[in-house]
């Protein structure tokens, strides 16, 4: 009997054994923590796209390059506008009216904080799973008619989720996976960054040397240049002299390089996007070295209209510039003439 009831009991362990197991493997339903969305490796997430019902972004890696990243900005095509219903049945309504054409999307450098976000779609986890979801609880939870998506494109194969309208903020996003109907809590921390992807994904960085990096400054201007030895830690305001006299400083080129090296664009055109007035004429160029090598090379110039536009070698598209950058120009020329001021 003893033998018997022993053997009975290491049966039944193991039976619950097993059955523990399989519940740890299985997605829990309705409970709180952390369940898995899409079991992936982050290698191979090529491209997340968020659109809602008028615009889209799209963050996805270089084609050449794979640890370097690119948003995509771009609108939708307004509905068109229904015209009014006919009178009487014996009336064709008015059709629809065109809407009006949408501008090309906007390719732009993604910043560390969209690499770092990236990163944490795959795998996707989420706070819980709710399971399938009824017609009526979809329509609770705002999932029934929204037109929000979220794409993850793995393997050149979309993987498609259907997203809550948020009320009054992101929140706690539902999710629901359009591959099998099951609904999800997402995380708070996700979304609010795509939503915002214009002003918080975009690298606003003009170059990504430091000034501490470079030892030689070269200003151009309608074809004459000059150069000076540079000097200066990162961070710091950087001290010029010209080569053919290291040991005399100049202060008005350091002031106006000073001035030059802070600038803050005020907005980034896209890669390849020409201003609308056409492209813009160059008024002065700086070029950094160290030694011989080129480190970068930053150009002023000015459209038809007189706004001012600046590009480099790291912002690869136009960067509109602020106000006021006239005197900047007609100072550029001192800096590139010997002797001049």
């Amino acid at each position: 009997m003893k033998a018997a009831g022993v053997a009975l009991q290491g049966a039944l362990a193991v039976v619950a054994l097993v059955a523990a197991f399989f519940v740890w493997q299985r997605e829990p339903e309705g409970s709180p923590g952390e369940v898995t969305v899409l079991d992936v490796p982050a290698r191979s997430l090529e491209r997340l796209r968020y659109e809602d019902e008028v615009r889209f972004v799209e963050l996805y890696r270089d084609a050449t390059d794979r640890d370097a990243f690119w948003l995509r900005l771009g609108t939708k095509p307004a509905k068109p506008i229904a015209g009014p219903a006919a009178a009487d049945g014996g009336v064709a309504a008015t059709p629809p009216q065109p809407s009006e054409p949408v501008p090309p999307p906007r390719e732009l450098r993604a910043n560390d904080v969209a690499v770092k976000l990236f990163s944490r779609f795959a795998p996707l986890h989420a706070q819980r799973s709710l399971g399938d979801l009824d017609a009526k609880k979809l329509e609770e939870v705002g999932l029934a008619h929204s037109e929000r998506r979220l794409t993850l494109t793995l393997g050149g194969k979309p993987e498609v989720f259907a997203l809550a309208s948020p009320t009054g903020g992101w929140g706690t996003p539902y999710l629901r996976r359009e591959s099998d109907g099951r609904v999800f809590l997402l995380g708070p921390s996700l979304l609010p960054d795509l939503d915002a992807a214009a002003s918080r994904l975009v690298d606003r960085r003009l170059h990504t040397f430091e000034a501490g990096e470079f030892d030689r400054v070269v200003v151009t201007t309608g074809g004459v240049s000059r150069a000076y030895q540079a000097s200066g830690m990162a961070g710091g305001t950087v001290r010029l002299a010209p080569v053919e006299t290291p040991d005399t400083p100049d202060e008005f080129a350091r002031n106006w390089h000073d001035r030059v090296w802070r600038l803050v664009p005020l907005d980034f055109l896209g890669r390849g996007e020409t201003p609308t007035n056409g492209a813009p004429q160059p008024q002065f160029q700086v070029t950094y070295q160290r030694g011989e090598r080129i480190l970068g090379e930053l150009t002023v110039a000015r459209a038809t209209d007189g706004t001012y536009y600046a590009r480099t070698e790291h912002a690869q598209g136009w960067a509109r510039l602020q106000a006021g950058i006239e005197p900047w120009v007609e100072e550029a020329a001192k800096v590139s003439a010997a002797g001049v001021h």
